[in-house]
């Protein structure tokens, strides 16, 4: 049960290209502090692709939400019903929010991602 809510390399999106295709193709989903950018997956399980700009902060801050987004997913991907790919985009002001708060601005976009 463990190893289904780990986050290896296979949910990952690791190459500019796939991080390129899914900005180019992929439907946008506004927060008040993120931008996920979703189209329906390609194999078998969904994935999820990070990118925090120096904008938001410092190498710390920058980490921090990172750890928030890939937590926040590695915990509802099997919840979100349908396999997507999913590229989450921090704006400006999202290193000031709480794990909880991080959590509750992604899982209303992933739903609207999912449903999609």
């Amino acid at each position: 049960m463990a190893a289904a809510y780990g986050f290896p390399k296979a949910v990952r999106l690791r190459r500019r290209r796939e991080f390129l295709s899914l900005q180019r193709e992929g439907r946008r989903h506004h927060t008040p502090h993120f931008v996920v950018i979703s189209r329906p997956g390609t194999g078998e399980l969904s994935r999820l692709g990070v990118t925090v700009s120096s904008r938001v902060g410092g190498a710390v801050e920058r980490n921090r939400v990172k750890r928030f987004v890939r937590e926040v997913f590695r915990l509802r991907r099997l919840a979100l019903g349908t396999i997507v790919e999913l590229l989450v985009i921090a704006k400006p002001g999202a290193a000031t929010l709480r794990y909880a708060e991080t959590a509750q601005q992604l899982e209303r976009a992933f739903a609207l991602a999912a449903r999609r």
